[in-house]
Formats: structure tokens, C-alpha cells, sequence
């Protein structure tokens, strides 16, 4: 936390990446993010859901402990899923305790503006730390009308300046602004005095987040990504590659060649050889 902190006062951008399982978490440590989310986006990138909605809180718990598994010095949040924490701040905070004590991860994340006040500071006040989320919150895409961009109009913007304020208020250390025109995030991240993590919010957040699948190419050519993704790598076209050249080795026999195998001294050999040789032919 006091890392994160001293980020933000210099100025230092803060990376935030998902990770949802040990080798992806790996990656992502030995790159030196500064944050790790255990996203509830695990749902469609991992689990091949229709959407975050269908995630459970034991999903969660299972990815977030093979995250922490790997995660040394990123300071690892997890998304509370849709349905663990909206009927009441005892169920956000009980939900909470569960992803820390047996997820193993630093903090949550959770959605939700104004409204969502009340369960943040329920949460906080119990010393775990918690991650905000306004702006475009996937888990609420159909009241939303879809995966739309928020805050273009003033009513608009001047709504998600007063969801960061209340959030910011109820105890968060941080708040993710997703799918927000880039001058409103800026000034929104001048009014608060946390950091905000942008992902689709321009380049004046504190901090910037992806989903690592998608920015490392883990997908095929015409998988839908959002205009804000930046794709650095293409993970499929080489997994694909090095999957169909073993195809082919093991089809040739190729694969495995003589390193590949475990040797035996040659008199065991011919001692076994000699045994089998023994051995009564089957009838």
C-alpha cells in the first residue's frame, strides 16, 4: 500500500495487469507490475462464459489462490463477483473476509458508484483495503444497454465525478475508471486525492490496467477486443505454431529424438533382452 502511495505522490504511473492463474500471475511478477487483479473477467477469458455475471465467489477463490501463489512483490486485488456483495454491507464485507483469508490476495475490487458507498466503508472499516470501479462496470452491462462508453455528456460526467467522490469517502485507496472519455477521467483524477487506474480512460489516469490475454494475443485473429486494447504480442499464432510442429514430430516420429529419452546401460540391456527372449510365447 505505502508503495502505491509513494508512486502516486511522485507521479510514477502504477501498472495493474490480470492475471488468473499461476502462469499467467508468473508472467506478470517477473515483469514487475506494480498490481495484480484477479479479474471476475476470468469468466469469459478463462472459464469461456457468456459474461462476468456467471462467475461464483468460489471461482474467484480458486483463481485468487493460485495467483497469490506466484505474486512475490505485486500487490494482488481480486474482483468481487456479481451477487456476492450488492444485497447488503454484511454480505460485501463476509464476501470480502473470504477473498482475503482464503484467496490470499491484498485487497478487493468491487463495483459500483454512490450507491455502493455504504458497503465500502463497511469493508474498509473492517482493515481490508478496497479498489472502486465506475464508469462503464461490465457485471451491470444490461442495465447499462451494453458495453457503452459513460460519462459523454455533462450529466453524465458530473455523475461519475460524484460516484468517485463517494467512493473516495467510503474508504477506497483506489478507483478504476473504465470506458470514459479521456478529458473527463483526467479531471476526475484531479479532484480526488487517490489514485485512479484508467483502463479506456485515456492517458491522465494515475495508473493504466488490461486484461493480459488480451493485450498478449492468447486469442485468434477476429476476436472482438475494445477500441482501448493495445495488442503488444500474439501469444496464439506461437502457441499455435510450436502445437502443430509437435503434431507433426510425433506423427513422423520425429519427437522424441535420442535427448529426449532416459538411457540404460548396455549390459542391463542385453540382460533384459536375454530375459524376454526366455519368456515362455503367448498361446
Amino acid at each position: 500500500m505505502q508503495t502505491l502511495r509513494n508512486l502516486y505522490k511522485k507521479g510514477e504511473p502504477i501498472t495493474m495487469l490480470t492475471a488468473y492463474d499461476f502462469p499467467s500471475a508468473h508472467v506478470a511478477e517477473a515483469a514487475g507490475m506494480d498490481m495484480i487483479l484477479v479479474g471476475d473477467s476470468l469468466a469469459m477469458v478463462t472459464l469461456g462464459m457468456q459474461d462476468t455475471s456467471e462467475v461464483t465467489l468460489d471461482d474467484m477463490l480458486l483463481h485468487c489462490r493460485s495467483v497469490a501463489r506466484a505474486a512475490q512483490s505485486a500487490f494482488t486485488v481480486s474482483d468481487l463477483p456479481m451477487g456476492s456483495y450488492e444485497v447488503s454491507p454484511e454480505q460485501a464485507l463476509q464476501s470480502a473476509i473470504r477473498i482475503i483469508k482464503e484467496g490470499r490476495v491484498q485487497g478487493i475490487k468491487l463495483e459500483g458508484g454512490e450507491e455502493m458507498a455504504p458497503a465500502i466503508k463497511r469493508i474498509t472499516t473492517a482493515g481490508i483495503p478496497v479498489v472502486g470501479h465506475i464508469g462503464l462496470t461490465p457485471q451491470r452491462q444490461n442495465a447499462l444497454g451494453g458495453f457503452r462508453v459513460q460519462g459523454k455528456s455533462t450529466a453524465g460526467a458530473l455523475k461519475l465525478l460524484k460516484d468517485a467522490l463517494a467512493v473516495q469517502e467510503a474508504g477506497a485507496f483506489m478507483i478504476v475508471i473504465e470506458a470514459v472519455p479521456a478529458e473527463i477521467a483526467k479531471i476526475v483524477t484531479e479532484k480526488l486525492s487517490v489514485p485512479t487506474i484508467g483502463i479506456g480512460a485515456g492517458n491522465g489516469c494515475s495508473g493504466q490496467v488490461l486484461v493480459q490475454v488480451d493485450m498478449a494475443g492468447n486469442f485468434p485473429p477476429g476476436r472482438f477486443l475494445p477500441k482501448f486494447v493495445k495488442q503488444y504480442a500474439n501469444v496464439w499464432d506461437e502457441a499455435l505454431r510450436a502445437i502443430q510442429q509437435y503434431r507433426e514430430e510425433v506423427k513422423s516420429r520425429a519427437y522424441p529424438a535420442e535427448q529426449h529419452t532416459y538411457p540404460m546401460p548396455e549390459e542391463e540391456l542385453v540382460e533384459f533382452r536375454k530375459a524376454v527372449d526366455e519368456m515362455p510365447e503367448k498361446k
